[in-house]
């Protein structure tokens, strides 16, 4: 049987770069080539039964991202009012589906969620979610998420992306993220984040010591990108995070899922998992408010 996907796939071309996405799935990116090449990967046998499950891409983690624990059980949350709530890892958006709309140019799109019966469920509040794609140029990429508050009390808040960049195996030694200053942290066992300890301004991709880290930014926005250097590839892919009227960026989360997985994910979030009860970049949202945040990712050539 082909492994085909279900539904039609949005894509937009603009000189170098070619986005292709898939609204009815999360509004998930599913690649992004410059030059012909991946830089943001999609598996050639995704499962299309199971799209949220596939290493690739850009899962968009909304309402809240990471893993979140009541009495030690994955997937819940306690409100205020000390009800616990249904809700997975990294939210819901991931499995749902967005309206596209595309620039009027064809170089950007908006995908858009709104709250329905099924989000209500384990996220009782009224919210619009959206992400704006567009490329600024031939190898730049912006992305925004917005967040607004359709309800007629404050809702929480911590959402953020999981980029699957390509990156093959073998290469991982030869291969660094530059980083500006931050602080580095991981998730316990228990859902606890562990205390701080000093980071590095720059890593091998082959130090298992970074997966599954949490690089805590300062608070102030940071001056120099995020840099993941891949001389292999012969490029550099630069991920701005101080971006004109954008929220501050929390952390950035390096991930690998096996030695020989041909990806390396580079995720900047606004919060860190569990956010909801240990506070950790949890962001309350007035009613009728928005707020977004924005970043740039651009391809240099490495020669």
């Amino acid at each position: 049987m082909e492994n085909r996907p279900p539904h039609d796939i949005l894509e937009l071309n603009s000189g170098a770069s070619t986005l292709r996405f898939a609204p009815w799935a999360g509004a998930r990116l599913l690649s992004w080539h410059v030059g012909g090449e991946p830089v943001i990967r999609w598996p050639e046998n995704a499962n299309w039964d199971q799209p949220a499950r596939v290493r690739g891409g850009n899962p968009l983690l909304f309402p809240f991202l990471g893993r979140h624990f009541v009495d030690g059980q994955i997937g819940r949350w306690r409100d205020a009012q000390g009800v616990v709530r249904e809700l997975p890892m990294h939210g819901f958006a991931r499995d749902l589906p967005f309206v596209a709309q595309v620039d009027p140019d064809g170089r950007g799109v908006r995908l858009t969620l709104t709250d329905s019966p099924s989000t209500r469920a384990g996220y009782p509040f009224a919210f619009r979610f959206e992400a704006l794609y567009r490329l600024a140029d031939d190898h730049a990429l912006d992305v925004t998420l917005t967040a607004t508050n359709t309800s007629d009390t404050p809702l929480p808040w911590y959402a953020g992306h999981h980029f699957y960049f390509e990156l093959p195996h073998a290469q991982r030694a030869q291969s660094t993220l530059e980083m500006p200053p931050a602080q580095r942290r991981h998730q316990l066992p228990d859902g606890a984040i562990s205390a701080p300890e000093p980071g590095e301004t720059q890593y091998r991709l082959d130090d298992a010591g970074i997966i599954d880290r949490f690089h805590v930014l300062e608070p102030t926005p940071p001056a120099t990108p995020v840099r993941l250097v891949t001389p292999g590839l012969k490029r550099a892919v630069t991920i701005d995070l101080n971006r004109p009227d954008s929220l501050p960026w929390y952390a950035v989360t390096t991930w690998t899922e096996a030695t020989d997985s041909d990806f390396y994910c580079v995720e900047p979030w606004l919060g860190l998992p569990d956010a909801i009860h240990n506070g950790l970049g949890l962001r309350w949202l007035a009613p009728g408010v928005s707020e977004s945040a924005t970043l740039r990712l651009r391809v240099e050539s490495l020669g």
